[in-house]
């Protein structure tokens, strides 16, 4: 064998090259435009459309005939893209107008249109706008392109080139318009700051002031030449952006949008869809705790409350809402009878109180997709929180769009009529994407992705404990029940927002890889993580390390229990980023259960994490709870008797390389010993090849050596 899983799983970007995604449905469901390169090593990303009638996949731009040689990215989609976590390259982000006839997008900072039409012909034609451009988007006619440069929103006419700045004159330091600042793209999902109105005579525009972010600098050790990069990091308890919005006019004129900015100071997400309709702002507390939907007059600024909601620990940001149907009412989402559910109701109804749920306490929503027309398209969970489904609301009441035979993770898209369903399942590596139209299935989407050099991942998925915390067991394709038995890998992530234990085959590779090398590997969704409903993410409020670590220690006496190959006195932990955090908590406070830890890119001390994220769950620093004081690993560094081992990206803007430092500081202080592997030029992805096919040979031969486990499998 000339290749090896990590080599293969660095070069096609963990197996997403090749892949459809970022599809969008053409408001009369006839044609899908998606994303994804030509083959599962190529990491150049093309636009295409799909013909649903017809079947047929057509090739609308591909970067190769486009890209200006030699540009490279400038630093607002670099930062653009660490934020969106986007491992390719090429065309990895796209707009349409309001029938998606047209596509607008950048390479290298040129803006380019590529028409969606069927028939038109290949290709897309670069617009004259200024340079380095960002997120050009189409007005609702096609007519007009807006987009940011140099901190200023600007507009460009399609058909004569007229180009002019409608909000800021750009170059003012520390200040732009029309862009998401880090805490929103980072932990709100927004990664946009403008949207056009439904006639495309005004913006809605985000104006940014990051003065009053504290600077911090991310230097390059291994290039003393190279001066440090300075960025605006809002820490736990330290000031942030001054957001503020504006109405727009095409003629530069700007309306201020009228809040109570400071006692909302985060601008959630806006949405102005409909025609005739006031767009909404959803505003939400510093402290998270209480959340606005504002009714936006465009012609004056002014704003009404039509929808408050509140919670004494905080409230979840749920993705896709607020929207309208296309009848005017509102999709929004409730706390209710244990789950998180939705509404669909007018806004006089929602500001009265009246806001019954449509959809029942069984079903979890997770994302709001699409609103077609009066039918809601969601991603939700029912009994079981390891399955993702696609299902819709609409006049006949609550359905599935795509079923299942078996328990699958679905996502999509819809419009028209036509729902796309990208579906993953435990039956196969590959994404299905199916494409329905009203109905029944009209067509594939292609994927190109590779097929993993590894034996198929066959998990056994545990409910342990009390909690039924969902556990997966992974043992090695070669091992013989009841022969010598196996040291234990605990491979969590094991925080809010990410859900590791999933009906999908592809979520479970690299951890058999792990077990093909010798261990039994267990995965554990423990309190704070997704899917179980609003009382389980809150267990964490006010304490990052206690829940869980203890459902760690539960899954791994559920999982020795029902194997009884597992070698309860060599066990390791594993985990990136809250992962990190978790594997370094493990031997630090847990040293009875785990023997060694590989820490990637670990939170150490919460007070240098952001603001949206931190303050969400830990409150303020200083504010008496001692809530950092519990969650810190800093105080524990003298407990360490077990081998650990530190991973950080000294390029890392997200959790900056300072966490491992002052650990390591601090054991070092204990006369502790541990390893540090600084990796320089990496971020928080990790994403450069030859990093991340090492990076699995160097943890695993570290784990080895720690655990004393037999020299790993050919695989």
């Amino acid at each position: 064998m000339t290749d090896t899983f990590p080599r293969q799983q660095a070069r096609t970007r963990q197996f997403a090259l090749g892949v459809p995604r970022s599809f969008q449905v053409s408001p009369d469901g006839a044609t899908v435009a998606f994303l994804r390169s030509g083959g599962g090593t190529d990491p150049v990303t093309c636009l295409w459309a799909l013909d649903v009638a017809s079947g047929e996949e057509r090739l609308v731009a591909d970067p190769a005939a486009l890209a200006r040689p030699g540009a490279g990215l400038d630093p607002v989609e670099q930062a653009r893209r660490e934020r969106v976590r986007e491992r390719a390259g090429g065309i990895v982000a796209f707009a349409t107008d309001a029938p998606a006839s047209v596509a607008a997008f950048t390479l290298s900072g040129t803006v380019y249109l590529a028409d969606l039409r069927s028939g038109a012909p290949a290709g897309a034609r670069e617009l004259p706008t200024r340079r380095p451009a960002a997120d050009p988007r189409p007005d609702p006619a096609g007519r007009l392109i807006g987009y940011v440069h140099d901190g200023a929103l600007r507009v460009i006419e399609v058909a004569t080139g007229h180009d002019h700045a409608v909000a800021g004159l750009g170059g003012a330091a520390g200040i732009t318009f029309g862009l998401a600042e880090f805490v929103a793209a980072e932990e709100m999902g927004r990664t946009r700051g403008y949207w056009w109105a439904p006639d495309g005579t005004a913006l809605l525009v985000a104006r940014v002031d990051e003065n009053p972010v504290q600077r911090w600098h991310i230097a390059d050790p291994a290039n003393p030449a190279t001066p440090a990069r300075e960025v605006r990091y809002p820490a736990a308890g330290t000031a942030n952006a001054d957001v503020s919005v504006f109405i727009a006019s095409l003629d530069g004129q700007l309306i201020p949008v009228g809040w109570d900015q400071d006692a909302f100071p985060y601008l959630v997400t806006a949405c102005w869809e409909s025609q005739g309709a006031q767009p909404l702002l959803l505003v939400q507390s510093r402290d998270q705790r209480e959340m606005r939907i504002l009714a936006v007059s465009p012609d004056t600024g002014t704003t009404e409350v039509i929808r408050a909601d509140s919670d004494p620990r905080w409230l979840e940001i749920v993705a896709g809402v607020p929207a309208r149907t296309g009848d005017g009412r509102i999709v929004w989402t409730k706390d209710s009878g244990g789950a998180r559910r939705l509404l669909v109701a007018s806004a006089a109804d929602l500001a009265a109180g009246r806001d019954e749920p449509v959809t029942p306490p069984w079903l979890q929503v997770r994302e709001v997709l699409a609103v077609d027309g009066d039918t809601v398209l969601l991603s939700a969970s029912a009994d079981d929180p390891t399955e993702i489904a696609l299902w819709t609301w609409g006049p006949a009441g609550l359905a599935r769009p795509a079923p299942a035979p078996a328990p699958q993770v679905q996502s999509g898209a819809r419009a028209g009529g036509t729902t796309v369903a990208a579906i993953r399942s435990l039956d196969t590596d590959a994404v299905v994407v199916q494409v329905r139209r009203d109905g029944p299935e009209a067509a594939r989407i292609s994927s190109f992705g590779e097929q993993p050099l590894l034996p198929a991942p066959q998990p056994r998925v545990l409910s342990a404990g009390p909690r039924q915390i969902r556990t997966a067991l992974l043992l090695p394709s070669w091992h013989e029940p009841g022969s010598a038995p196996l040291p234990v890998l605990m491979d969590p992530y094991g925080g809010p927002h990410a859900q590791r234990v999933l009906s999908a085959r592809a979520a479970f590779l690299t951890s058999q890889w792990f077990a093909e090398q010798g261990f039994a590997v267990v995965i554990a969704d423990g309190r704070g993580t997704p899917g179980r409903g609003p009382e389980w993410e809150r267990a964490v409020a006010g304490d990052f390390a206690g829940p869980p670590l203890e459902d760690q220690v539960t899954a791994l006496q559920a999982a020795a229990q029902e194997c009884g190959d597992l070698d309860t006195s060599r066990v390791a932990i594993r985990g990136w980023s809250f992962g990190g955090y978790l594997s370094a908590l493990a031997v630090l406070r847990r040293p009875d259960v785990f023997h060694a830890a590989v820490a990637g890119a670990p939170v150490t001390d919460w007070r240098l994490y952001d603001t949206h994220y931190t303050e969400r769950y830990l409150g303020q620093p200083g504010d008496g709870s001692g809530a950092y004081e519990r969650s810190s690993l800093l105080a524990d560094a003298a407990k360490l008797s077990r081998p650990l081992l530190m991973i950080h990206g000294l390029a890392d803007d997200n959790v900056v390389v300072a966490h491992t430092l002052r650990l390591s500081s601090a054991l070092l202080a204990a006369g502790r010993a541990h390893a540090v592997l600084p990796l320089s030029g990496v971020t928080h992805m990790a994403a450069q090849e030859e990093v991340a096919e090492n990076l699995l040979l160097l943890q695993v031969e570290f784990l080895r050596q720690a655990l004393g486990v037999a020299a790993p499998h050919a695989w």
